[in-house]
């Protein structure tokens, strides 16, 4: 029987939603309460920071502000409709940005960001999510929201372009990867995409979801955190 409540931190795998975590927690500890401070697509990996118990759930209000980091891997030549790897290829380009055009256009992904949430998101407008409404094939107008963001160059070998990214609360990774492209001019999307921090939280200290599973009721109580 599970006895305590606390947060726990899952290094979530690729191909997994994040409600699977939060059912496959369920099972494991017989709570019923159990959320996180944020999803990730089912092809993201990383870190989720779950909340398990009553009194945890309660406090995610606490948590929802917290920026983010990310390890993100571009794939350059083709955009799609849902701006990273699960969607559908609608437009291509052979032009191979050189590393200086690369730099001189990150310039203007850094700080205050006016970003348009993509149609293919969980974002609500007049009470619709935008992702029911692209599935029908249906766009509407999305005003530009600022976020802060903060973009580094980890390594490009065309076609991939891999960044780390730190943003600010309602960041979208995969507008990023398309707005990229265009500035570029040569097309992109989000072909990788891994979180590493949330808030004070980061992802050397998490688990496994597999080891997470497999580990004994008493040792997985242990890894808790309550003091935060």
């Amino acid at each position: 029987m599970f006895q305590n409540e606390g947060i726990l931190l899952i290094d979530k795998p690729p191909s997994k939603t994040s409600f699977f975590v939060v059912a496959a927690l369920r099972e494991k500890t017989t709570l019923q309460k159990i959320g996180h401070t944020g999803t990730l697509d089912p092809f993201a990996t990383g870190l989720l920071v779950m909340l398990l118990g009553k009194s945890w759930t309660k406090k995610a209000g606490l948590f929802l502000d917290h920026d983010k980091e990310y390890e993100a891997t571009l794939y350059l030549g083709k955009a799609t409709d849902t701006y990273d790897c699960d969607g559908k290829i609608i437009q291509e380009s052979h032009f191979k940005p050189a590393l200086q055009e690369i730099n001189t256009a990150l310039l203007s992904f850094q700080g205050i960001y006016a970003q348009v949430p993509p149609m293919f998101s969980a974002k609500k407008i007049d009470g619709k999510r935008l992702y029911k409404l692209a599935r029908k094939g249906i766009e509407i107008e999305r005003k530009p929201v600022e976020v802060k963001i903060e973009t580094t160059l980890l390594n490009y070998s065309y076609p991939y372009l891999s960044l780390r990214i730190k943003g600010s609360k309602g960041t979208y990774i995969r507008s990023i990867a398309q707005d990229l492209g265009e500035r570029l001019g040569c097309f992109a999307h989000l072909s990788a995409l891994k979180r590493t921090r949330s808030g004070p939280f980061c992802i050397q200290d998490s688990i496994s979801l597999e080891q997470c599973l497999s580990l004994p009721i008493e040792q997985l109580q242990n890894r808790l955190l309550r003091n935060v």
